[in-house]
């Protein structure tokens, strides 16, 4: 059987058609989150618990957070393989939220402008893994997430800042707040993050949500998850960096581009990486999307963007990174967005901010 790796370490959306737009620039004791069990009411039932609910709990997760101890989260052990099983992700209706310039159904690659000499659209457009240095909205949006597993270690993965009703969204991978049956604690969100510096603050999770799938056996089609953040200083996430649009059941193998943050070897964490290309299926064990791609541990749950533009750095976030076969370590494998993760991100943009 062949092995996967999931990327674990220190990441706005359409429906085939669904779409939610970009916004305009907007932007230590351990905590116990407590499992609530499915929410009702919404597509697909996603599952969601508290992260630190009180002001109490999110000072106590601040002052946890000190540079010392985001230098030194690591990756995460590799989970257990699991079978994929459900509904094929594929399936699904349209959805959107609001207006926005992409046309997601059309199934074409996408030019991209280059913003320097040194950056030419070929170069942008084909990454097997380079450092972003052309700015824009994904600089701002794009960010580590840490926490601290059930058995006590530090760990870090990527998160998006996303458009949502709430202004308070971030969108990861599915173990990046769950993994081996127990949801992680301390959870923070530090948009901007570059070389140990927070320009943007730490923000901290009050409410975690992941697919059913993957709540209930790790399903590796399904490893979406979403948290919402609380206020820092009396603004609200996106009002302080903007947000990205989020897209479901839109088309396969497009071109694509990932973030992330990777910080196992020859990486550190302490840089905003990219990848880019056309993306292709995963014919060998799940229903995911794959993109060549060299990001290491710590990049899980960065975003995959279509209708990337490299000049305002906005895009449409259809997928996150989530895992690699050992066999084929220059690829990564991510999982598409159906009505599963849509109805983590609708229930997510509906819990109110604390």
């Amino acid at each position: 059987m062949h092995r996967r790796v999931a990327l674990l370490s220190a990441a706005a959306v359409a429906v085939a058609g669904a779409l939610v737009p970009a916004a305009s620039a907007q932007a230590s004791s351990t905590t116990t989150g407590t499992t609530s069990g499915a929410t009702s009411g919404l597509d697909r039932n996603p599952v969601g618990w508290a992260g630190a609910d009180s002001a109490s709990e999110r000072r106590t997760v601040l002052s946890y957070w000190t540079p010392q101890r985001m230098l030194a989260a690591q990756p995460l052990d590799t989970p257990a393989v699991r079978r994929s099983g459900g509904s094929g992700p594929t399936q699904g209706t349209p959805w959107a939220t609001r207006g926005a310039s992409f046309t997601p159904a059309q199934g074409r690659s996408y030019a991209v402008r280059p913003v320097s000499a040194q950056r030419p659209a070929e170069v942008l457009q084909n990454s097997p893994g380079l450092r972003w240095t052309d700015g824009g909205a994904v600089i701002r949006t794009v960010g580590r997430v840490f926490f601290t597993t059930a058995d006590g270690r530090n760990s870090a993965c990527s998160g998006t800042a996303v458009t949502s009703a709430n202004e308070s969204v971030v969108m990861t991978a599915g173990h990046c707040v769950k993994l081996n049956g127990a949801a992680h604690r301390n959870w923070v969100f530090v948009p901007g993050f570059d070389n140990g510096r927070r320009p943007f603050g730490t923000w901290v999770a009050t409410t975690l949500l992941t697919t059913q799938q993957w709540n209930a056996n790790e399903n590796i089609n399904f490893d979406v998850a979403a948290a919402v953040v609380a206020p820092l200083q009396g603004r609200s996430l996106t009002d302080v960096v903007g947000g990205q649009g989020v897209a479901f059941n839109q088309p396969r193998r497009r071109q694509m581009f990932s973030f992330g943050y990777p910080a196992a070897a020859p990486f550190n964490g302490s840089r905003l990486i990219y990848c880019s290309g056309r993306s292709f299926d995963d014919t060998v064990q799940t229903r995911d999307l794959g993109l060549r791609c060299d990001m290491t541990g710590g990049s899980s749950g960065g975003p995959w963007f279509a209708g990337f533009d490299g000049s305002t750095g906005q895009g449409w976030l259809t997928s996150v990174n989530s895992f690699k076969y050992d066999f084929a370590p220059n690829f990564m494998f991510g999982p598409f967005f159906g009505n599963e993760a849509m109805a983590v991100y609708r229930a997510a943009q509906n819990v109110g901010a604390q």
